[in-house]
């Protein structure tokens, strides 16, 4: 849990009791590479850090695998719009190497609001942080090139072409990977 506790200090302390309270509704779940750790039509009711390994969400539009996200080793991944509407999820989250990730059941979590509101604080902030991550992917989409959408991806997740396949990488970006080993082949 150190970790978990650690990315928590990113965005609000929390007393002792609050932590104590969240450790008991988390659990350590290991995934092995290529599986899915939730299933598109699954209605997410986890929040997930991830302890070690990736993750993607990813959809499927026209049959094709389009990914809409990675999560790195630090971080949570999650199905936001599952989570806030109860309702199944039209994206899946798969891993992409052996993983090791603390599930927090999110029902728990949001009846520990009333009662530490320094816990309600943490993940307001936490959720704050994911929106302006949308937002900016976004935008990114709209305003930039695919070249500069790669070269800001490498410069977040340096590593990220030792991890994670060429075709996921260039769903990722909207391109294909012809036009992705095109972009890399110029640097």
């Amino acid at each position: 849990m150190t970790s978990l506790f650690h990315y928590f200090k990113k965005y609000n302390s929390l007393s002792k009791e609050a932590e104590k309270a969240i450790a008991e509704i988390c659990k350590v779940i290991a995934i092995k590479k290529n599986h899915e750790l939730q299933s598109i039509g699954h209605t997410c009711k986890t929040i997930y850090f991830l302890k070690k390994g990736v993750a993607r969400i990813y959809y499927f539009k026209e049959d094709i695998d389009i990914t809409e996200s990675f999560s790195f080793e630090n971080n949570m991944v999650v199905r936001f719009e599952s989570l806030f509407t109860g309702r199944p999820s039209k994206k899946a989250i798969q891993v992409l190497e052996d993983s090791e990730l603390i599930a927090i059941n999110s029902s728990e979590l949001f009846k520990l609001y009333d009662k530490h509101h320094d816990i309600e604080s943490l993940f307001r902030k936490i959720f704050e942080a994911a929106l302006v991550d949308t937002v900016n992917r976004v935008e990114s989409i709209q305003f930039h090139t695919a070249e500069e959408r790669y070269n800001s991806l490498i410069k977040e997740a340096p590593d990220v072409l030792k991890r994670v396949p060429l075709k996921y990488i260039a769903s990722y970006l909207g391109i294909t990977p012809v036009s992705l080993s095109r972009i890399r082949g110029q640097k």
